[in-house]
């Protein structure tokens, strides 16, 4: 096999909040102070992006077959959608031959959980066994596909080990599901979300291992590039859970509760992150507006199923105050590095995202509502580099730790040790118990 040495491209929409002092942020080869915006966090980035993508929509849509729901086939093609993104992403570092493997691999192994989500529906359980089998046999052909890619820097049985897991989160989610366990369903899509962003952390070490010159000799693991990291996985998760949220709010589903449940732990982690940077106050600030947000979108729905208009305008209305606000707290929080007629802008678009998925979704325009649903995905990844970017222009000290000169060699699973970053990371991932928002299931006609 042979793999061509280019590097990654890295698509990435409007940017949302743009530093004041963007030079600040840029690596000049000569500056050694932190940043969080380089070539080879931009590289694991754009894995994080469409490897956790596939991780969200690969769980929604087998829900969708489980329900024979009219929107399996957008979900699908969405799913397919990003299939393409990634092999794309694969074909750009290795080339065509590699790309097409690939993506033949890839493509096979989402049929396999098509297999499984058919025969659950059949109450096969013989074709079930054999939908598994043929996933474990992906395990091992994809693992070893990696190892030699990466030139046997990430390792096919620590590989294997963790595509497992891959695995058993959807098809724990995806049975969940079913027998009606809605708080383990969504526990199960968020721990496969966050795996994929190990698998990211991973892949994005071993390439610019691998090709250090195509990425300016930056690593993809730093405290710096950790912080980019997490924020982009809690703010996308924010935007993937509040569009289910809002489809469940005007469907009167049974799982509303639980989607409700998940997008709360989500503003919990996030209000963890700001207050373990710019303290407890500053936290609960950040979770008042947050949740308050979040709200403002929930009496959207409500409006809508009840065809208020007022209320429609009133809701859009509330939730253009909060960008005012909110962008003046992250200017402030910031001391100016973030401008907030640059947020308010970005946050507008936001609101348009998440409003315009929910629209089309209660139009019954599902493939629209989709394409809508992965731009608001893809667009949070602007605030996680924007808002990283300035708290490590702000704190340089707290992110400037030595790092190890060692190779992760876990691939799927993550790396082979996680590196301190004590100011931020102790606190993010812990998420409180409670709930933010006090919402009423509302079942809604279309």
């Amino acid at each position: 096999m042979k793999f061509k040495k280019s590097y990654l491209a890295i698509p990435l929409s409007m940017t949302l909040m743009i530093p004041a002092a963007g030079t600040a942020f840029a690596n000049d080869g000569e500056n050694h102070s932190p940043t969080a915006v380089t070539p080879a966090s931009d590289l694991r980035t754009t894995l994080q992006h469409y490897l956790s993508e596939h991780a969200y929509l690969a769980v929604e849509a087998m829900r969708r077959g489980a329900d024979g729901a009219e929107d399996f086939d957008a979900a699908a093609n969405a799913l397919n959608a990003n299939t393409e993104d990634l092999t794309a992403a694969i074909t750009s570092v290795y080339g065509e031959e590699a790309g097409n493997q690939f993506n033949e691999m890839w493509t096979n192994h989402i049929g396999f959980f098509v297999d499984y989500v058919k025969a659950t529906g059949a109450n096969d359980q013989a074709a079930k066994d054999e939908a598994l089998n043929n996933l474990d046999g992906y395990r091992a052909e994809f693992s070893k596909f990696l190892e030699t890619a990466t030139g046997e820097r990430l390792e096919s049985d620590s590989l294997a080990e963790g595509l497992q897991m891959h695995v058993n989160q959807l098809v724990g989610a995806f049975d969940s599901y079913v027998a009606g366990d809605y708080d383990k369903a969504y526990e199960y899509e968020r721990e496969a979300i966050n795996h994929m962003h190990m698998v990211a952390k991973g892949l994005s070490s071993a390439i610019t291992d691998q090709y250090p010159d195509k990425f300016e000799n930056t690593m993809a693991v730093t405290p710096a590039a950790d912080l980019r990291a997490t924020l982009n996985h809690l703010l996308t998760e924010h935007a993937a859970l509040a569009t289910m949220a809002m489809q469940n709010g005007i469907d009167g589903s049974e799982d509303f509760d639980a989607s409700v449940n998940a997008l709360n732990a989500n503003t919990e982690a996030l209000s963890a992150a700001i207050a373990s940077v710019y303290g407890e106050e500053a936290g609960t600030q950040f979770k008042e507006m947050w949740s308050n947000h979040i709200g403002f979108f929930v009496d959207y729905v409500k409006a809508t199923g009840a065809e208020d208009e007022a209320a429609k305008k009133e809701a859009l209305q509330n939730l253009d105050n909060y960008r005012a606000d909110f962008s003046k707290f992250l200017e402030t929080a910031t001391d100016g590095r973030l401008k907030s007629d640059a947020l308010s802008e970005g946050l507008q678009m936001h609101v348009d995202q998440l409003v315009g998925a929910f629209d089309s979704y209660a139009a019954g325009d599902y493939e629209k509502s989709f394409e809508d649903i992965r731009m608001a995905y893809e667009h949070m990844l602007n605030p996680a580099k924007g808002l990283s970017s300035a708290i490590v222009d702000q704190y340089p000290d707290k992110f400037a730790h030595d790092m190890p000169s060692r190779m992760p060699n876990t691939g799927m699973g993550g790396t082979a040790e996680e590196f301190p970053l004590e100011y931020l990371l102790a606190a993010l991932m812990t998420i409180a118990g409670g709930s933010v928002l006090a919402l009423k299931k509302y079942a809604g006609s279309k």
